[in-house]
């Protein structure tokens, strides 16, 4: 990832539209059908740690691993306590470390070689009925200028997901697109940028829609029910939730 978007996140993340209606998408998510009562935690690729020093410290005992130094100096501005620096290609964790794996806009990057072999690392670290809660942006054809910003190598659909997922051992319990509301705006914007294409990449994450932020983030916000009860049709993201099931 361009390290100017490390500072950006960091910036931001307590208060985009974005993040803030995503937070509320993921609580549901794992409120619906995460059950397991304070359970050890990897946040495999947190970033500068907004997730796991906020609602994820609340569900329970978190450990945050990422590849990049930057990211990780700004996990620890935010207290963060347990860190590890690495990829998630090669997690430094025994086996049945954990109960739930995280992993939240991260295998789509460029640094992510196959996203086969870190859903794998992911089923080893799980403990058995643990369970992983994934996050990853939908659509190759709704890449934009933002895209070279982060790095994205690879943007995904349901189906996708539930193939990749099913190949590294897990059960599927549950797939949703998110971002759905807004979908007709943003995809009119990134396919805009095809037909006028912006000189430089440039990221997404602004404050700039100004009194717009609140009303985008409760209209994100909105969507949390039906992301978490149904299978919402279309979307910006892909939501999964998959469990390594008891022998």
């Amino acid at each position: 990832m361009d390290p100017r978007e490390y500072e950006l996140m960091y910036q931001v993340e307590d208060r985009h539209w974005w993040y803030k209606g995503m937070e509320t998408i993921t609580r549901t998510m794992l409120n619906r059908w995460v059950q397991i009562s304070n359970p050890r935690i990897l946040d495999a690729g947190c970033g500068t740690g907004a997730a796991m020093t906020t609602y994820l410290a609340e569900y329970g005992k978190v450990t945050g691993v990422d590849l990049y130094p930057q990211a990780l100096e700004f996990c620890r501005k935010r207290n963060a306590p347990r860190l590890a620096r690495a990829s998630v290609l090669n997690l430094p964790f025994a086996p049945a470390s954990f109960e739930l794996v995280t992993s939240f806009d991260v295998l789509y990057e460029r640094a992510v070689s196959s996203e086969g072999t870190a859903l794998d690392e992911f089923f080893r670290v799980l403990s058995a009925g643990g369970y992983i809660l994934l996050r990853l942006p939908a659509y190759d054809w709704l890449r934009g200028k933002h895209d070279e910003r982060v790095h994205t190598n690879r943007r995904y659909t349901k189906r996708l997901v539930k193939e990749l997922l099913e190949q590294s051992g897990f059960a599927v319990e549950h797939l949703s697109y998110a971002n759905t509301f807004l979908f007709p705006l943003a995809a009119a914007k990134r396919l805009s940028e095809r037909i006028f294409p912006p000189k430089e990449s440039h990221s997404d994450l602004s404050l700039n829609a100004g009194g717009f932020n609140s009303i985008l983030k409760n209209i994100l916000a909105s969507e949390a029910p039906f992301a978490a009860q149904t299978s919402l049709p279309y979307g910006l993201s892909v939501f999964a939730v998959g469990r390594k099931r008891k022998v």
